[in-house]
């Protein structure tokens, strides 16, 4: 497979790394600010999550929650290729940036990675409102 398109999305976080890497190594915590990732998440075992995307029910495959700020999740159809979806959180002065990467996959409009990474930043910003106008998140 060729290299494909990417777009590097991210936004900072007036939160402490440490504070934003744990509450994101909770695939729990996706529902409250990840609608471009589905709803409905149940857990199904290991790092594997059942999610009603908006591309239809999917299992969701987390990278283990590590210190290292690895946020990867894939996207795994019941028909179709695995979609896998890098994300990083790294410190930033006293606070955090969050970083998704998004591939433009095969057969992908230009219109529609458009809208895929609006979607994106639409996520981030609510992740960002959530994690500063709350209380400091913990594990869950």
């Amino acid at each position: 497979m060729a290299v494909q398109p990417a777009l590097h999305i991210g936004i900072g976080i007036a939160r402490p790394y440490e504070k934003v890497r744990a509450y994101l190594c909770e695939p729990a915590n996706f529902p409250a600010w990840a609608e471009g990732l589905g709803k409905g998440f149940a857990p199904l075992g290991g790092t594997d999550w059942q999610v009603e995307t908006p591309l239809g029910p999917m299992r969701v495959r987390f990278t283990p929650p590590n210190q290292h700020g690895v946020l990867d999740h894939t996207l795994i159809p019941e028909n179709g290729a695995p979609m896998y979806n890098p994300m990083r959180v790294v410190a930033n002065g006293d606070g955090s940036e969050v970083v998704f990467s998004l591939f433009r996959r095969p057969g992908v409009s230009e219109a529609a990675f458009a809208a895929d990474a609006d979607w994106v930043r639409r996520d981030l910003a609510r992740l960002k409102a959530l994690l500063e106008t709350g209380p400091a998140p913990d594990r869950g």
